[in-house]
């Protein structure tokens, strides 16, 4: 019933709970290059919680493809955006390029949902329209949130439409399931990561936000939504 895959997937999920600790600790008392690799390490964690989930579950091979890469896209935009913080005068180029990797990995995520969902036009439809109205109340928000996001703000609402996009799917994949434990756990983990990007959104865009809380409490939703998307593997029947 449990193959190893399973026990490693536990195994790497308390390693990487401790090495968010690490990291956390490390980006708040002292930043710089031994916070980014703290943070690759956590996030390779991840990453590899999702490889242990889709060897245990291989007759879901293709939607764990997906999931992991995925979550490899949000490795990478993890390092850019942390070398933001580390080489101010190419700020903006970094925060470019984890904007864009964060995009391609929910792209990744909504390309799994769908590999595994049992979609109608109706679902897909429902799911769209509520992303995109998301994203422009993201956009349309900027001033009353006094936050500026100037030459970015094209990319914001892409990016807003693909986060929400991931989440609205597996909400509406549950809905139409019966609430099955896979689009219920990954709805959590849409949910959740949303949660973590509006603070981030915040810290970036706004201004007085960048405190060692919203850090803090940034990083733990993203770090907890992560890890539930690779659960979401585990569960997936």
């Amino acid at each position: 019933m449990f193959g190893s895959g399973f026990l490693y997937y536990w195994i790497l999920l308390v390693i990487g709970i401790l090495a968010t600790a690490v990291f956390l600790t490390l980006r708040v008392k002292r930043g710089g290059i031994a916070a980014l690799y703290a943070k690759a390490v956590a996030s390779l964690c991840f990453i590899a919680t999702a490889v242990a989930a889709t060897n245990h579950n291989r007759s879901f091979l293709g939607f764990g493809s997906f999931v992991t890469f995925g979550l490899i896209c949000g490795l990478l935009g993890d390092v850019w955006l942390d070398l933001k913080w580390i080489y101010l005068q190419d700020k903006d180029s970094y925060l470019y390029s984890g904007f864009i990797f964060f995009l391609i990995g929910h792209i990744s995520f909504v390309a799994a949902e769908y590999t595994a969902s049992p979609y109608t036009k109706g679902s897909i439809i429902v799911s769209v329209l509520a992303a995109l109205v998301f994203a422009v109340i993201a956009v349309n928000l900027e001033k009353p949130l006094k936050m500026h996001y100037g030459k970015f703000k094209w990319i914001v609402f892409l990016y807003s439409f693909m986060l929400a996009l991931t989440m609205t799917t597996a909400m509406v994949t549950a809905y139409i399931t019966g609430f099955q434990k896979m689009w219920v756990v990954m709805s959590i983990g849409g949910l959740v990561f949303l949660l973590s990007d509006l603070v981030l959104s915040g810290m970036y865009f706004g201004e007085g936000k960048n405190t060692k809380f919203n850090i803090i409490l940034n990083h733990t939703l993203y770090y907890a939504a992560q890890f539930t998307m690779a659960a979401t593997i585990l569960c997936a029947k």
